[in-house]
């Protein structure tokens, strides 16, 4: 999937000319790009583009809302249930796609999220394995700015060995303590951490 961000932005953003560490930074790049994304728990950018397919699995019979795993929702292109794993899915009516008002689900953008509905009342997903189908786009056309500073410094923390407790430099041993004054962090740097707990989803 995209990385985060390109060699040539990690090298302007800090005045590097030398082509030496070129292979390097772009290993740690893409090591880098799938931590972020891993600790924020969405992609941020592999899906704003082209249409990510979601299944869910409807395990209780009261369920009416399901929560899409990309953030935040830039469209639904379609919205599919089935009754059984042998039936075929049916495509639904969205809110803005029918004139009669009974439309059959909803969208919920502040939440990134779709409502089941029936003539503006309340109705289920059906229970089952893949009962529910989605097609959609979510995340960024690029990374964000914000995003990109802690991305990058993250990148020079693992380029400059900055993660280890004890390193040796020109004869000297310097000590370099990875305590944190954040709750529940879990090794990043703190001015990284609050720029990643922006970004990341809590199931």
């Amino acid at each position: 999937m995209a990385d985060l961000v390109t060699l040539q932005q990690y090298k302007d953003f800090n005045g590097l000319e030398s082509v030496k560490n070129d292979a390097r930074i772009n290993h740690i790049i893409d090591h880098v790009s799938q931590l972020v994304k891993s600790y924020c728990a969405t992609t941020i950018v592999d899906y704003a583009s082209s249409a990510k397919t979601e299944y869910f699995t409807i395990k209780d019979d009261l369920v009416d809302t399901i929560i899409l795993e990309e953030s935040p929702i830039i469209s639904v292109t379609s919205v599919q249930e089935r009754t059984g794993q042998a039936d075929a899915y049916v495509t639904l009516i969205t809110e803005n796609s029918d004139s009669s008002g009974k439309y059959e689900y909803v969208v919920n953008d502040d939440s990134d999220s779709i409502t089941r509905t029936s003539d503006s009342s309340t109705k289920y997903w059906p229970k089952g394995h893949k009962s529910v189908k989605v097609v959609y786009t979510a995340g960024y056309t690029s990374t964000p700015e914000d995003l990109k500073l802690a991305v990058f410094d993250l990148i020079k923390y693992y380029l400059k060995d900055e993660r280890k407790e004890r390193m040796t430099i020109a004869g000297a041993t310097v000590e370099n303590p990875l305590s944190s004054s954040l709750s529940g962090n879990i090794g990043f740097p703190d001015h990284i951490k609050r720029i990643l707990d922006m970004y990341k989803l809590y199931s």
